[in-house]
């Protein structure tokens, strides 16, 4: 790897790190696009329980991932919500950059020998 790759590598990760740890928790806290489309044709009670209606939502079941540690945008047990939502932010960019940096590492292209031929 050439330094003028691992600076920039270096200078990515900075960004993402700072997006997911910093701006992340100014995001809104309204449902996104996919929550509004599932819901769009369902009626609902003064607890937002879908009462009736046909709706995507209707078919949702049980969380699998509800008891997670990383469940919400969070991290569990942590009672500040916006350092919660940071150190979550910052573990998924540094486990996905870790997993990435891992899959590059294992299909890089070694250097054969001449030696051997």
């Amino acid at each position: 790897m050439t330094k003028r790759l691992g600076w920039f590598l270096a200078g990515g990760l900075l960004v993402a790190l700072l997006l997911a740890g910093v701006v992340s928790n100014f995001a809104s806290g309204s449902p996104d696009g996919l929550d509004y489309a599932a819901r769009e044709g369902c009626t609902f009670n003064a607890d937002d329980e879908i009462t009736g209606g046909t709706c995507m939502a209707q078919q949702e079941g049980e969380h699998q991932l509800g008891d997670s540690p990383l469940a919400d945008y969070g991290i569990k047990g942590v009672g500040n919500s916006f350092l919660s939502t940071a150190l979550a932010g910052t573990a998924g960019v540094l486990i996905t950059f870790g997993i990435g940096a891992g899959l590059f590492w294992v299909a890089r292209r070694r250097k054969t020998s001449d030696a051997g031929a």
